[in-house]
Order: C-alpha cells, then structure tokens, then sequence
C-alpha cells in the first residue's frame, strides 16, 4: 500500500547488494503485492475499539468513552490538520490534511515523508532498543544475539571503515580485472554481489505453486528506469550528467585510473540495455511476463548467454523450468554481450561492485552514493543519521533475529485476536459484494467466490521464524558481512528449490510498516508494524478503524481481483477463469478507472500511468467500498453511532482513509514515483478514490458544482 506501495512489490530481493538476482521488476514478482511502496529513503474484518472487538455485542454508546484514550485526537483522527475552509467536494485531501500540508516541512533526511514514515521511524527506534539491550553483554559466539551486535557494531565503527577505505573491495576488484575470456565474463555474471544485464531468482510456480521454479528478467540498469537514460526532457538530461559524474567519482576513489573514459563507456552500455528494457506497464502484465521455458529452449532464445554455465554457478543445474519475463530482452541482452568488448563488461562490473558496497565502505564512499542516488535523484538534502541506517540494516538482513523480541514488546495478544475477527469480517464484506455484482455471471462469480474463501490471512508475525544458525557474522567486516547474508539467503533458496513451497515464510520481519497479498500462494500478509494508530488502535472509534485498517485490509484482498491478481486462482495458478462477457465487463470498468487515473497530472507535464498503477488503484478502490460494507454491517448489529465533534460516523470512516495517507514528496521523488511505482502518489489515492464512491457524496453534500464531482454514470465501482 504507501505504505501500501508496490502491491507487487520489489520486496522479494533479498538484499539491496544481489543485483545479479534482482526480481523481475513490479508484476508477478507478483511474489508480493504491498500496500505501500518501500521509501526511497531506505525502503477480514471486525469491530476496532477494544470494548466492541471483546463482545460483538457492545454498545455504540459506549465508543467515546473507550475511544478517550485514543493515539489521535479524541477518537483518532486528529482534527487540528484539517483545512476546513476548503470545501470537502473540492479537495478532499486538502480539506482532511490541509494544515498539515501548510505548515509541515519534510525532514531534511527524507525524499518524503507521512504516516507510514512517521511508523517507520518509530520502528526503527524500536528496534535500535532492542539492538542495544542484545548488545549490552558479551552474547556467546555463533548466538543470534552475537550476530545482531556484531553487525550493529560493525556498522556503526565508522573510524575502522574510514582506515579500511576500498581495500574490502580489493579481492573481488582483481578478479574482476583478470576476466580474460568470455567464459569468465559468464562467471563474473553468476556471482551473489555483481551485476549482470539480467536477474535470476526463485519463486512459487505459477503453473503449480505447490513447487518452486526459476525466472529470470531484464536487469543491468544503475538509474532507476529507462527512461533516465532515454528521456529528453532537461531534467533526465541533468539527472545522467550527474550519474556520469558519480561513476567517475566512485572509481575515483578505489584507484581506478582514467575514469572519465571508463564512465563514457559504461554510460552508452546502460543505455544500449535501457534501448532493450520493456517499460514498467509491461512488466505488470502477468499475460506478458509469464513465459515457462526449459532451460534449452532460453539458451535457443538467448544462445549468446551460456546459460548452462550460469546455472550451474549459481546452483540450479537441476532446474526443468524457468520462467522468462521479457524474453526478447533476453535476446537482446544476449546480443549486447557479445558485441561489447570484456574490457567494458570489466569497467561495468567493477564500477557496479563499488557503487553497490559504497554505503558499507568509508566515508567518502558512502557519501558518494548518498549525493548521487538521494540528493540528486530523490531532492533528499541531509544524511540520515547513522544508527537509523544501522537499526534499518539490521531490519533488512536480519529481521527476524530481532521480529521476535519486537512481537513480544510490541503486539499483545488482543490486538491479534482483534485483526482475526476484523479479517473475518472484511471477508464477508467482499463475499456479499461479489454475490450482488450485477455485471459478473453465476459462473465467474462462483470461481471468484471460491478463490475469496481460500484467501489465507497471516496476522502479526510468522509462524515459524528464520533460523540463522549457518549465518556467520564477524566483528569488523561490514562487505564480508553483507556478501555472506546474501549468501545464507541464496542458499536458503537453492536448497528448497526441488522441495514443497514453504507456505510459513514471510518476505519480511513482523516490525515491517506495510501488508501486501500474495497471489501465487493466496496469502493476505499484515505484519505487527503497520497494526498501530492511525491504521489500527482498539481505542479509537469503529468508524475510524474501518476506514484506515480495514479498508487496507480491504486493499490487500482487492489485489486478489485486480487487473492482474485476477488471472490466478484460488490455488494461486494461473488460470483463465473468467467467461468472456464477465472478463469484458471487468475491462471496461478497469479501462475508466485507468483514464480518470491517466488524466490527473502531479507535475507539470508529468502524469498518473494509469496502467502502471492500475492495480493498486483498484485495491484502494475495492478496499474503501469493502470496508464501508463492513462498517454498515457494524452499524446496522449496533446502531447508528453517534456524533463526535461535529462529524458523523460516515463522514468519520472517510476522513479516516484521507488520514492514513497524508503524506508529501520532494519534487524528484515524486517524479521517480511517476515513472516507476506502480502506486499513485498520496493525494490521488484520497482524491481519486473517494470520488467514486456514493457514500461519500452522501456524507459530504457532495454537489455537481465542485470539483471532485463525478456524475454517478461516470463513477467506477468494481469490487
């Protein structure tokens, strides 16, 4: 969600440094579909207050009494941001969050900054407490309590990394230099910590998900999307001047000599890849991106790749299958290879080497990377401070070594029996909502109401949790580190390739601020982080809690019958399972959404992708219309609520959906937003959402004269 970003998200990459193993951008990798995107910065249902989640049958009448004690405000929404001198029909967002907009600054260490930064930030204190409280004895070597503090320890001893500077570097430097041939190019390809021009990873089959397979998809790219190096606009240009100066920089600083000519180089080999990239619309295209091949058949598509060799480096000789995400990229990678000359391939694989360990080297390595990749990129102006990066470091690689503590401190009990009748009743909600939908037939509707039964919540924290036994950490080796966590996930991975899929694990630590659907395994995912004000608190008033909470469960189950979630089945195999009429009514109303998305412009000249971002626009959509359901059933078992402060429950519910996603973005962040998120900036997933919803006229007066008005014909309702 974004928090919701990326209801497909980019989260299945294992670590920032595995750039040879990259996901295949944002569709299927579909592994995850998150609310919210991870931050450039880095990176059912049921009644909420505590006495109505205790009994179903406690009294409205009691809501401001138990919601006195509530995070914000009086009963959660905190009325002192509001603008109530804008018309709430005219700018919903501004009229919920206006003050806020007025008056608050972004932190000059952040890209952006809202209410899922504002719960990551707190997260991350959370967790440098728990750090130092492992941190505070010396823990018995090999302990999980060792490998926390050693990895804590070793970030944070920046006067060691400074003596260091690049001589962690210089091993792998070497045998980068001694590539001599293109068999040792292909190897230099198959390595954990360098980049290559495509990515390789594992994942669920989406033919049969009860077993694992193999993907591969285009990679290679050091800016963020094509279009940084294709565009014309002055911006872009600007943006590769600066990237050229901070490939000369970073070589600068490991010794290599005539960097300018080497920068040259690999700038017009990134953009000869770039030239071959789909755009990132495409990649959403589960139809497009899932191409099952033997590995034989890749080699035909892609015979100047020795894939044979690539495979068996990594591990994965025994692979029968791979699935191919753009596969005349492939092709075209292929040929780029081979006509491009080892010395470049040489250039291209050590200036991606340092720049991908730069934060983990001294200084002026690491201040290197931050000018180029969060000033210039993200308008980001200070560095944050460095336990944070630490605290989130640890998150990243070993958050499951410290996601136990953090459940136990952090997320009681109740709090978890609260989500579970919440979930049952979001479930509910949808399941009436597909029954009544007037534009599916009696066949497809029977298929999607099989899928939503199977649906699988996972609430809180995993089941079974990561076991970091074979992970060594050492005091002092911060590259030596990061290359072996990579190492231990790789493994992870390779060593159950032939085996079931693992249904337990989850793709982050239970502390992660964000929920995401998993449609090749039909999961819903809501970790303990993002279950706290103003997305969940048990003492805020029901209205408020389904509005935040349960209209982003609502998000996570819509993802089930987005766009693209729609084309798997209960099982979580692709499979077509919509009639042709049931599919053609789907599309139209997707088409509508996506042209109402397409014409909101966020920067001069720059628009909504409306396709890119069409998935999570129909998971915020469907999420805020379940979830009014799930409240008017709530209201209707317990009667009309009163009002408070003025607002009524209704007007309360949607004021609490504009609430969860105050945010705002520096002007580049927000344009990297545009071109590579597949969620749409915050205010238009207020403004562009509630505008289509009946209700919400109801609880405003909305009328035709004001802005937000949308005639009901030209309304979208999906879900």
């Amino acid at each position: 969600m974004e928090g919701l970003r990326n209801d497909y998200p980019l989260t299945i990459l294992r670590d920032p440094i595995m750039k040879a193993l990259i996901p295949l951008t944002t569709a299927l990798l579909l592994a995850l579909s998150a609310c919210q995107p991870q931050s450039p910065d880095s990176e059912s249902s049921q009644p909420t207050t505590a006495a109505d989640t205790a009994s179903e049958t406690a009294s409205m009448d009691d809501t401001s009494a138990s919601a006195a004690a509530a995070e914000l405000g009086d009963w959660g929404i905190d009325l002192a941001q509001m603008n109530a001198s804008v018309a709430a029909g005219d700018d919903f967002a501004e009229y919920v969050n206006g003050n806020w907009y007025e008056q608050f600054e972004i932190p000059a260490d952040r890209a952006s900054y809202g209410i899922f930064t504002s719960l990551r930030e707190r997260s991350t204190e959370q967790v440098r407490d728990i750090i130092d409280d492992l941190s505070s004895s010396a823990p018995a070597a090999g302990s999980i309590e060792q490998k926390v503090a050693d990895y804590y320890r070793t970030w944070m001893d920046v006067e060691k990394l400074n003596r260091q500077g690049a001589q962690p570097l210089q091993d792998t430097l070497q045998s980068i230099a001694a590539i001599d041939s293109m068999q040792a190019l292909m190897q230099a390809f198959s390595s954990l910590h360098l980049s290559a021009p495509f990515g390789i990873g594992i994942l669920p089959d989406p033919a049969d998900t009860t077993r694992y397979t193999l993907y591969a998809g285009q990679a290679g790219l050091g800016m963020p999307d094509r279009e940084y190096y294709l565009s014309e606009e002055p911006r872009f240009v600007e943006f590769r001047a600066a990237y050229r100066d901070y490939i000369i920089r970073v070589q600068q600083l490991a010794g290599i000599a005539d960097a300018e000519t080497r920068a040259d180089a690999i700038m017009a080999l990134e953009t000869e890849l770039a030239q071959a990239h789909w755009p990132r619309e495409m990649t959403r295209d589960i139809q497009k991106i899932y191409n099952p091949m033997p590995p034989a058949q890749l080699a035909e598509l892609a015979p100047k790749i020795d894939w044979s060799l690539i495979l068996s480096e990594l591990g994965l000789s025994s692979a029968k299958s791979i699935m191919v995400a753009q596969p005349d990229v492939m092709t075209a990678s292929g040929d780029i290879i081979a006509a491009t000359g080892l010395d470049t391939w040489k250039d291209y694989l050590a200036f991606h080497y340092i720049s991908d360990h730069a934060t983990q080297l001294s200084e002026d390595f690491d201040q290197a990377h931050f000018v180029f990749f969060s000033k210039t990129l993200n308008g980001i102006e200070e560095q944050r401070e460095r336990w944070k990066r630490g605290s989130d470091l640890v998150n990243r690689n070993l958050g499951e070594a410290v996601g136990q503590i953090y459940v136990e401190r952090h997320f009681p009990p109740a709090a978890k029996q609260q989500m579970d009748a919440l979930v049952v009743n979001l479930r509910a909600a949808l399941q009436q909502r597909i029954m009544a939908n007037d534009w599916m037939d009696d066949a497809t509707r029977e298929a999607a109401l099989a899928k939503l039964a199977t649906f699988e919540p996972r609430i809180g924290y995993p089941s079974k949790w990561i076991d970091y036994s074979k992970l060594q950490i050492k005091a002092g080796d911060m590259v030596g580190n990061n290359q072996a966590i990579t190492e231990f996930q790789w493994q992870r991975d390779v060593e159950r390739l032939d085996g079931p899929v693992e249904r337990d694990e989850w793709g982050y630590p239970p502390q992660t601020v964000n929920a995401s659907y998993n449609p090749l395994l039909n999961q819903l995912t809501f970790p303990a982080g993002i279950l706290q004000p103003p997305f969940f608190d048990p003492l805020a008033d029901p209205a408020v809690n389904y509005g935040a909470i349960g209209a982003v469960i609502g998000h996570e189950m819509g993802h089930g019958f987005d766009d693209q979630g729609r084309r798997f089945d209960e099982s979580g195999k692709i499979r077509d399972w919509w009639t042709e009429a049931a599919d053609a009514a789907f599309a139209e109303r997707a088409e509508r959404l996506g042209a109402q998305y397409d014409s909101y412009e966020p920067l001069p000249g720059m628009h909504i992708n409306g396709q890119l971002t069409m998935g999570e626009n129909i998971g915020d959509l469907g999420g805020v219309e379940m979830a009014w359901s799930a409240y008017q059933k709530f209201v209707a078992d317990n009667g009309e609520p009163p009002v408070l402060d003025g607002y009524t429950g209704a007007q309360r519910f949607f004021m609490a959906w504009a609430q969860v996603w105050r945010a705002k973005a520096r002007e580049d962040a927000l344009r990297q937003q545009l071109l590579t998120d597949p969620h749409s900036p915050a205010k238009y997933r207020i403004n562009g959402i509630v505008r289509n919803v009946d209700a919400w006229y109801e609880a405003f007066n909305v009328q035709p004269e004001q802005a937000l008005y949308l005639a009901p014909d030209e309304r979208v309702n999906i879900w």
